[in-house]
């Protein structure tokens, strides 16, 4: 009897140990890389994490959940940015279709539906007509959907993406970013579980580094 306790304890026991074993070793260049130089980013007293993503792409879609559990205990200290990734032209549409939302008050109608649209229903969105047509179905005017897709303000933020990512020296999607100073990834990681306790462990670091500035 005590052997088949001692056995399900060390069953029990090994995961935790290979998973803290596995989160303690993270390392700059193969977990993580540094951006050089780093980026400034929107409030200095705080923390900012950046996921740089696209809607088009599959694992970006499956990272979404584990980000949301990821979100729902996110520290006060950190602030949580969406940023599309511009890696080619036809990137574009659907980096508007997420400004659009945001400046239209609507992400949380359109951000998920249109993952869902595109990865479960393989709906294809090939030009602003097709964006029309989705925001519509969504509760969204056609024509407030295609002044805002045409605003100076989503124009901007585009842009602003293009040069972003980079910055960030983004080539591939789903990246995560650390206050403007690292760039983590599941393929560097090892997974989007993985990549999110990288994010973890340089919030950490970010946060001692803020504190010691303060005590200074």
């Amino acid at each position: 009897m005590k052997r088949i306790l001692l056995t399900g304890l060390i069953l029990l026991v090994t995961p935790l140990l290979s998973l803290a074993a596995a989160t303690s070793g993270f390392d700059e260049g193969i977990e993580y890389q540094v951006i050089d130089p780093p980026q400034p980013t929107s409030d200095p007293k705080h923390i900012e994490v950046v996921e740089m993503f696209w809607y088009g792409c599959p694992h970006c879609y499956q990272l979404e959940p584990v980000l949301a559990d990821w979100l729902k205990n996110k520290p006060a200290d950190v602030d949580f940015v969406r940023m599309p990734a511009i890696l080619g032209p036809r990137w574009e549409l659907l980096t508007r279709a997420y400004y659009t939302a945001d400046l239209l008050g609507v992400s949380d109608e359109i951000h998920k539906p249109l993952f869902e649209a595109i990865h479960d229903k393989r709906q294809s969105f090939r030009d602003e007509n097709d964006l029309a047509k989705f925001f519509a179905e969504h509760g969204v005017d056609e024509k407030t959907f295609r002044d805002a897709y045409h605003s100076f303000g989503v124009a901007a933020k585009v842009n602003r993406s293009r040069q972003m990512t980079q910055r960030y020296g983004i080539t591939g999607v789903p990246a995560l970013i650390v206050n403007g100073k690292y760039r983590t990834s599941a393929s560097t990681a090892g997974s989007h579980e993985l990549m999110l306790k990288v994010v973890d462990k340089l919030v950490a670091q970010e946060r001692d580094a803020l504190a010691k500035a303060v005590g200074q």
